[in-house]
Formats: structure tokens, sequence, C-alpha cells
């Protein structure tokens, strides 16, 4: 067996970091846009200038393999400081902005940050601002206005009179790049360490899978403190294609930036889609390719994306702790799959379903679904339990449940902790949600289970009605009864105005269950 040792220069010859490729693209591609904000643009060369000449204010500030919290909405400065802190051998730290401050103040010092970034207007939200005086960190401001608040220096002072070269720092690519909280349904959230080969990966699988390439405008609406965007962003830089970052999402301003900016590549959740074509003159012509996430889109909204849009549609998964993608799945091409499938894995994960003793399955057995591959995680920070608990034979965990069809296709069946346990039989809520989510005058639908004294769990869909409509429980279970079995059917149907959702939209069940517990013992005195 042939063993050799690296030396300093062979090891920066072969090195994998996520500064690097800004870096190269900024070669490649000079004042190419590389991000649109508003009325703000930024070039490739640029954007590399500034995220050097901050490396270097937060090499001669902090030194390198310290962790750096982030608390800003998207923007071109956070882009900014992100790849700063990347090719500073730093490690990113971002904070979900809506969060309360008890859980912005916990994952702040469960990380063990030396220095945050924060947007100015942000430090208005009450209680924000004394949270950080008290953590006795630099504070670094970003979209600054005059005068600041608080003590710390703006972006534009960091950056002033540093070196616009790349910082000449070692870096493995096995070393800790970003520590990014999960929204934890129970407890605290816990932190996934990523490093730079696994962000890397995700990023050369999703430039092999979807074809990016420097004459794509990709859509900037979901949050860049979440893997998505970030895993985006980062693919988008690596390809030379463009971003345009917006800070919310309103469907008429997002409909007109589509327009105006030629976006080629919709990436959104299914309310998002849903949101932006109920406006009938929303006619994009450049788009080439719609992906979609987070949960499933019913047959008649792909039809609609299909038609008005474009056909290339993509399901894109994924996780915090596997960055994304992981597996994808083209409904259009394969319409006699339901809405649950999520197809086959990217060139950069492997995926099986596996069953509690670790035997990997065939088709047709449910069992979790498992991945590995270089996108996985290092492990959860500070949680060496949990982190064995997710790598056990030798495979990443990811709490989900699913099945090969005989295609090996992979079907969603659901999340373990949300499978319904009902008279014996267990139902899968995902399932009954698609049901649900077919009926023409729903919008949306969360369903699981809430105790019964009779059947343990009773089946309940929770509605949100389409603008308009006036759908009743009758007809949704009349609906229904033409598509589920009869254990499979709701127990009740329950209509609401808006759900509980973390800020990529994931639907809080969790919320859900502790908000209509008494409504179940008001009904069946369980």
């Amino acid at each position: 067996m042939i063993e050799m040792s690296l030396t300093k220069e062979a090891r920066r010859i072969r090195r994998i970091a996520l500064g690097d490729l800004l870096y190269r693209s900024a070669r490649k591609f000079g004042s190419r846009t590389a991000l649109v904000d508003g009325a703000e643009r930024i070039g490739y060369d640029d954007l590399d200038a500034r995220s050097s000449r901050f490396a270097h204010y937060l090499l001669s500030t902090l030194g390198p393999g310290k962790q750096v919290g982030m608390l800003c909405a998207n923007s071109i400065d956070m882009v900014v400081a992100c790849n700063a802190i990347h090719k500073a051998a730093q490690v990113w730290v971002p904070v979900n902005i809506r969060l309360e401050v008890s859980s912005i103040d916990y994952i702040l010092r469960h990380a063990e940050v030396s220095a945050v970034v924060v947007d100015q207007e942000l430090l208005d939200l009450p209680g924000l601002a004394g949270l950080l005086q008290q953590l006795q960190v630099p504070l670094v401001i970003t979209r600054a206005r005059l005068p600041q608040p608080l003590p710390g220096i703006s972006l534009a002072q960091a950056e002033a009179g540093q070196a616009d070269m790349l910082p000449e720092v070692d870096i493995d690519d096995s070393q800790a790049a970003l520590l990014m909280y999960t929204s934890g349904t129970t407890g605290h959230p816990k932190g996934v360490v990523h490093s730079h080969l696994s962000v890397y990966a995700a990023v050369k699988g999703n430039i092999d899978e979807m074809k990016y390439d420097e004459a794509d405008v990709l859509s900037g609406w979901l949050p860049l403190f979440h893997c998505a965007q970030h895993s985006l962003v980062q693919t988008a830089l690596a390809a030379g294609a463009c971003t345009v970052l917006t800070r919310q999402f309103v469907p008429a301003e997002v409909g007109q930036l589509v327009v105006r900016e030629g976006v080629t590549i919709f990436v959104g959740l299914p309310l998002m889609y849903a949101a932006v074509l109920a406006d009938p003159d929303f006619l994009p012509t450049t788009i080439r390719k719609c992906i979609y996430a987070m949960a499933p889109i019913p047959k008649p909204l792909i039809a609609q994306i299909a038609q008005r849009m474009c056909r290339d549609i993509a399901l894109a998964t994924g996780q915090t702790e596997i960055y994304p993608a992981t597996m994808t799945f083209h409904p259009l091409l394969h319409a006699e799959c339901d809405a649950n499938f999520w197809g086959r894995s990217l060139s950069t994960c492997e995926t099986a379903v596996m069953d509690d003793d670790g035997n990997l399955l065939g088709p047709g057995q449910v069992g979790e679904i498992v991945h590995r591959g270089p996108n996985a995680m290092l492990g959860y920070f500070k949680d060496a339990k949990a982190t064995a608990e997710a790598q056990k034979f030798g495979w990443h965990h990811t709490g989900d449940l699913g099945r090969w069809d005989a295609q090996w296709r992979m079907e969603f069946i659901d999340r373990k902790k949300d499978m319904i346990k009902s008279g014996g039989e267990n139902v899968a809520s995902v399932k009954v949600e698609a049901v649900v989510l077919a009926h023409p005058e729903v919008a949306a639908a969360a369903v699981f289970g809430l105790p019964h004294p009779h059947w343990s769990e009773a089946v309940c869909a929770f509605v949100m009605r389409k603008p308009g409509s006036n759908v009743d429980s009758e007809s949704i279970l009349a609906h229904c009864r033409h598509h589920l079995s009869g254990f499979e059917m709701p127990k009740l149907v329950h209509f609401v105005e808006a759900f509980p959702s973390t800020a990529t939209g994931k639907v809080q069940k969790n919320v859900m269950r502790r908000q209509f517990e008494q409504l179940a013992r008001q009904l069946w005195g369980s």
C-alpha cells in the first residue's frame, strides 16, 4: 500500500475550500453580475474583493477557526460576509432571524461565537440589542446607516484598508465550515456541523444534476440562513450564474422580478408557486427549470406550472444534516407516481431504506430513509449521543420513512414522528394530506393525529380554504372517500386561517398538536 504524507504546499494545491468557489469564478467571469439586490448589483470581481477584504479583517481580529454568528436577511452584504467567513477558515453560524430573542440567545451562546454580523435594522427588535451587548463580542453591522446604535463597526469600515487578495490560510477539507441550527420541534435546536467538503460536494452535485451555468439567473426568495438557499447561492457562484435576492417573498414583487431580471431557475415552496400563479398577468418567458421543496405539489398545480412557467419541473429533497440536494423527482416524467415520490439520488449521495436493525430493504418494504456521501454532516455540535444515533450502521439517518418501488424510485411515506397510529393501523399523514390538497377548493392542508379514547389517535385534517371558497367539511370528506381507505379517513376536518410554520415554510405540526389537544378532549373526552 502506498503511503504519502502531504506537505503544506501539496495540501494547498489540492485543497477543497468554500471560499475558493467565489475566488475562482471571479477570475473566470470578472464583472459579470453575481447578485441582484433591489436596485443594487455586484459583479463577481467586486464580490470576491469585498469578501476577501472582510476575511482579512476577521483574521486580524479573531484569527482562524472561530465561530462567527450572523443575524441577517438576504442581501449582498450577507453574501459578502458569509464568503468572507469561509475564506478566513472560520465557522459560519447563521441564525434564523424570525426566532424569539431567547432562542437566538441560546444559539449564539451554545455556538460559542467570537463575533456577530448583524443587519442594523434587526437591532430594533425588542431585546436583541441588549442581548448582543451582553455577549461582549465584536459586532459588525451590515446594511448600516448612521448613526449606529451599538458599539461596533459597519461592514464597510471593516473592509476599509484591507487587501483584495484571497487570504493565505490553511484550510483542510474536513474542517468545520458552518454550524447551522435545525428548527427543533421539541427542546432546543441542534447545531449541525458541516465541513468545507460536505457543502462543496453538494454544490458540485447540484451543478451536475441541474445543469447550472453562467447564463442562468436563479431565484433568491428563500432565507439564506437556511441550507437550501445557501446551497443554491453557493452553487450559482460556482457556476458563474446570477442570483436575484429578496428579503421576503411578496408574490407581486417576485412576479415582477422574474420578468424584469429574466429568471431562468425558479426555486420555491409549493405555496410560493400557488401565490405567483394566482396572478393572471404573471406570464414569464425565461424560466427553464422550476424546483420545489419542503412539501408535495398536487397534480393540478403541477399542471399550472407546466402550462405557465415551464415543463422542466423537479422536486429537490435534503435536510440540514445532509446538505441539499440529496434526491430529485420529475413529476411530469413519472405521471403514474403520486405527489409523495422523491425519485432517485443525485450523483453525490447514496440512498437506502433500512430497518431498525440496520438491514437494507428492497422494493416494497417500508423503513427509514438513510443516506451516505460526502455531503453528510460531521455531526451535532456538543452532542455526541445524538451524533451516534444519527450515524448508526455507517449511514446518516433522516427520521423519514420510505420505500422503493419496483423501478427503484423512492416513495416518501411519512416522518417517523408523524406516522399516525389509529385503531391498530399505521396511517401516513402525507398520504392523507395529498388527497385533501387535491380538492379544488383547498389551498393547504396539515394532517396529524390527536388523542382519541377508541382509536388511540384520530386522523385529523386541518385545512386552509382558497380565497373566496366556502367549502365545508362534508365536501372534504366526500372527496376523501373516493381516494382513502376507511381507516385513513379523517375523523375531524377543521378549517384554519393560517398554519404556524418555520422560516422555510415547514408546517409546525407539534405546535398545532398542542393547540388542538383541548379541542380533541372537548370532542371525544380523550
